[in-house]
Parts: C-alpha cells; structure tokens; sequence
C-alpha cells in the first residue's frame, strides 16, 4: 500500500461511516503545494465515543492495527490516536477536534479534492493549512512547517484568501510569523516580476 492508497482508504472509510473529516498537515500541503516526502496522513475526524467500534472496524487487523480504547480516549477528551500499517510503516494520525470557532470554520471551508480517477478526498481549505502550520511552527518551531506554506503560496498563492489567514492569525496569534512570511514571499514575487 502506498500513501495515495492509504488516503483514499480512509476517505472511504469515512464516507462509510458518515463521518465528518478533512485531511489536514503534510499530505494537504503537499496536494495544495509542492511535492515532498511524508508516510503520515493527518486527519481530522468528527468521532462520537460510541462509534469507536464501528471506526476501528473499517481499519481491520492485521492489515491495520489501532487500539479501540485510545479511540475510545481521544473521541471521549477530544485527543489523538494512530492507525498503523505494519506492512507498509504508513501512519494515518487522527485528531479528534473540540467545538471550537476555528474548528468549526475549518469544517465549513473544507474542501473535496479529486485525488484519481475514481476517488475524491475532503481536505482543510489551503488557508486553514496555512493557519494549522503556523501553529505547528509556533509550537515546535520546525522550518519545514515554514517551507510547506511557501509551497502552499507559490502553487495557490493568485487564489488563496489572504483576508481570512489574516483574520484567523490575528484570532489565534500567529500575526508576527504570517505577516514576516507574506512579505517575504511578496518581496520575492516582486522581485522575479522586474527580472
């Protein structure tokens, strides 16, 4: 299995279920972006307790392995688990979200992707993985998360929603780092423009 194997897996799984989802992190930077290496698909699931059963059963061992009380855990505290795929080493981390006003606007802008002929995935809107690598950067402090964004700008900058990254960033405080990356990316897009 590889990663486009293992993404389209999971959309069906969800639709299945009925649950609401969008792929988010590395996977969605690097649809809406440039390419690079990542063997982990980040996701965000809306997942009542009770359906914790019925999740893990669509992700059956010992093709997967995910452990039914982590599930359980994170659809209970609004936490994390992983869906492993021995065989290939693939991740699919699963983030179960809180009722938050940004929570809720990354739902309402997500958007459905084409990813093959005869498959499509709901991703986070780019901009919403813009704020969400912002985050990660704030955080951990990474460049990579800085690098995707760029990525995320050269491939989809014309079209992408600069007044909602703005607004959010301000929300969620990450103006400093968005507004230093926005002008360093117009400077440079400039400066190509004169050559």
């Amino acid at each position: 299995m590889d990663p486009s194997d293992l993404l389209v897996r999971l959309s069906r799984a969800m639709e299945t279920l009925g649950l609401r989802y969008f792929v988010t992190g590395s996977t969605a930077t690097v649809f809406f972006g440039e390419p690079r290496f990542t063997n982990d698909i980040d996701v965000v699931v809306e997942l009542p307790a009770q359906r914790a059963a019925d999740f893990c059963a669509q992700f059956p061992g010992p093709e997967f392995y995910v452990d039914e009380h982590a599930v359980r855990s994170a659809a209970e505290m609004f936490g994390q688990f992983n869906i492993i795929h021995p065989e290939s080493g693939l991740k699919i981390g699963v983030m179960v979200p809180d009722d938050s006003p940004f929570n809720r606007s990354r739902f309402i802008r997500a958007v459905v992707e084409q990813v093959s002929e005869a498959a499509t995935v709901r991703f986070a809107s780019p901009e919403d993985v813009i704020l969400k690598k912002l985050e990660y950067h704030q955080q951990g402090g990474a460049d990579k998360h800085l690098r995707d964004i760029t990525g995320v700008l050269r491939i989809r900058g014309v079209t992408l929603d600069r007044e909602y990254v703005s607004d959010w960033a301000a929300r969620l405080g990450l103006s400093e780092t968005w507004n230093a990356l926005i002008a360093d990316y117009d400077a440079r897009a400039n400066d190509v423009t004169k050559d």
